[in-house]
């Protein structure tokens, strides 16, 4: 009996790593995308002469998507503080609750 507990609960953290391992990846290739973009973003304004290296203009995009950036690390990295896994369970007895009494 206790075999099947453990090997149960040492699956059940695989599959958490599993899904924690694919947020970071998620959130690396976010970061990646983020930088190269904004990168061509600003050289291209100035290289085609549209704005200069300190104009605001050139930042817009970076800031508010850098913004962005900064909630879904926050999420991958400090998964309770944005609807974490006590949000989630609290919706999901929500939805069964709501779901239990349509029937009824």
């Amino acid at each position: 009996m206790e075999t099947y507990h453990t090997e149960k609960s040492e699956d059940l953290r695989y599959q958490l790593a599993i899904k924690q391992v694919k947020k970071e990846k998620s959130f690396y290739i976010h970061a990646i995308v983020y930088f190269f973009v904004n990168l061509m973003i600003i050289v291209s304004n100035v290289i085609f002469g549209k704005t200069q290296w300190a104009s605001m203009e050139n930042y817009y995009t970076a800031i508010f998507w850098g913004f962005g950036l900064g909630v879904h690390g926050l999420s991958v990295f400090l998964p309770n503080f944005i609807l974490g896994k006590e949000w989630e369970t609290r919706k999901i007895e929500k939805l069964m609750k709501e779901y239990k009494d349509m029937e009824g």
